[in-house]
């Protein structure tokens, strides 16, 4: 069978994926998650006299949280299920793989399962972060002092 007629027999027989259906719901699922996420920086703001600035700090921590809960009752499975990228975009999803990691891995004791496991997907988010964020920084601090941009 040559290689034209074996990819459209496939084509035939594979099923239909439903694209637009499966876009809907991520962008329903991450819209739902980032309104959460933009109701609890308004609790900050309301309750505890944040600002706007103020409040980003710890409305990330909060769905961290309540994204590492949600993951290890399950439920986080089943909402990535349904939204797909949806689930996986905000940064419940970092939560989400980092206590998933670490659950995974249980069965190999708290330092070596949990600690180190948790820490492969954790470590290189964090350290990348941090140097993206000191190389904008730098871009930008040369660009205020040559003129080209104000502070």
């Amino acid at each position: 069978m040559d290689p034209n007629s074996y990819q459209q027999t496939v084509d035939e027989i594979a099923p239909k994926r439903p694209v637009l259906k499966n876009c809907m719901k991520a962008f329903l699922t991450g819209g739902i998650i980032c309104s959460v996420g933009q109701l609890i920086s308004y609790l900050y703001m309301y309750f505890f006299s944040f600002t706007e600035r103020t409040a980003s700090n710890p409305t990330v921590a909060t769905m961290v949280f309540i994204s590492m809960l949600l993951t290890g009752f399950g439920i986080y499975k089943k909402i990535g299920q349904f939204g797909g990228a949806g689930s996986a975009v905000p940064v419940t999803g970092f939560g989400n793989a980092v206590i998933s990691a670490a659950i995974e891995h249980k069965s190999e004791g708290f330092i070596l399962g949990v600690g180190v496991n948790m820490f492969k997907l954790a470590g290189p988010v964090i350290v990348y972060g941090t140097f993206s964020a000191f190389v904008v920084t730098l871009i930008k601090t040369i660009l205020v002092k040559m003129g080209v941009i104000s502070w």
